[in-house]
């Protein structure tokens, strides 16, 4: 199921604030469901209407923001870190190998936070939007709903060194790819099985997949785990010495929706990149027995992505004082404040 463009947000966010107001008595935690229900009730209609009005000229965008969630939280915690350009004081992440010319849709999230701020000035954090968007992003494709945990604040700088090293590499074999996740606190095989399950919908560069088709680990043949079907197809979209940059569904059967095939395609020998092939191809892997479980029972799936969404976005936030609520996601907040005295004398502090 994708989105419609006749959904009304007005609708979601009625769902979405009903359904917190009863989890919201349930959390005891930093992070609460209902942080910002008296401050910006509107959060999830704004969040919500600029994401579908991005789907209507771009079907990929939702598994874009997921992806942004993903790639933020694996570097110190999900804390906006991933949004910030370049300053004089760091580097930005978004130049960093596994980021760069590869994560997208800041564009959107730069007008989710304009809309906000109009809305409620200095009140949303990127943090906490950008966690919102990806759970409606989800829910949007056709997956499921879960009560975000929010009260998050934005660093104050980017790790551009922690994210050349900490975000799995899409050619990771599975051992590689357990440790990536049990080094930020993931440490189930549920969650690595789970979260890999955001690949059921968007697109990876060629790049990322001609080295299985043509020269698997160095052996100047393909990875014997694919699909010869599979294989043949992927050449053709993919042809070696061709151009890096070219998109393929993560999912050539549901591409833009977010169910279970993902799951489907990896026993078939139809995962596109081989970290994601490693979970069910990997000879005794405790991962296999999830990915069929996934693959037979979608809301087995759904339950076991939600519980892993919750733990991925509860990684090391920054919470009470602890840095800042951004105005521009994209930079850090101006260190200087200018304020008027009871004599009416303007300065900067």
């Amino acid at each position: 199921m994708g989105f419609s463009p006749s959904f009304s947000c007005s609708t979601l966010g009625a769902l979405i604030l009903g359904c917190l107001l009863f989890q919201a008595s349930n959390s005891n935690a930093q992070l609460r469901p209902d942080f910002y229900f008296g401050t910006c009730p509107p959060v999830f209609d704004i969040i919500g209407n600029t994401i579908v009005d991005a789907l209507q000229t771009d079907p990929r965008i939702a598994a874009s923001i997921l992806r942004l969630h993903f790639h933020d939280c694996f570097v110190r915690g999900c804390d906006a870190s991933i949004l910030l350009d370049n300053s004089t004081s760091f580097r930005t992440e978004k130049d960093a190998a596994p980021n760069a010319n590869s994560v997208r849709g800041f564009d959107v999230i730069d007008r989710m936070k304009a809309a906000l701020e109009r809305a409620c000035p200095r009140t949303v954090s990127c943090a906490d939007m950008l966690t919102i968007a990806s759970q409606i992003s989800v829910l949007l494709s056709g997956g499921p709903w879960w009560p975000v945990p929010l009260g998050r604040r934005d660093s104050l700088e980017a790790f551009f060194d922690l994210a050349n090293t900490a975000l799995p590499s899409p050619f990771f074999n599975l051992t590689q790819l357990k440790t990536a996740f049990a080094d930020v606190g993931l440490n189930r095989a549920s969650d690595l099985v789970a979260l890999s399950g955001g690949h059921t919908f968007g697109k990876a560069q060629c790049q990322f997949v001609t080295p299985r088709l043509y020269n698997f680990n160095g052996t100047n043949r393909p990875d014997p785990t694919l699909n010869p079907t599979y294989l043949t197809e992927l050449r053709r979209l993919c042809p070696q010495n061709g151009n890096g940059t070219v998109l393929v569904n993560f999912d050539p059967v549901t591409p833009n929706a977010f169910d279970s095939q993902y799951y489907t395609n990896l026993r078939n020998g139809k995962g596109l990149i081989q970290s994601d092939q490693e979970l069910f191809s990997t000879p005794g892997a405790d991962t296999i027995p999830l990915v069929n479980q996934y693959s037979s029972n979608m809301s087995v799936f759904f339950q076991a992505f939600v519980d892993a969404m919750i733990r991925m976005g509860n990684l090391r936030p920054l919470t009470g004082t602890q840095g800042e609520i951004r105005q521009n996601c994209r930079v850090v907040n101006s260190r200087i404040r200018v304020v008027e005295n009871d004599d009416g004398v303007v300065s900067s502090i």
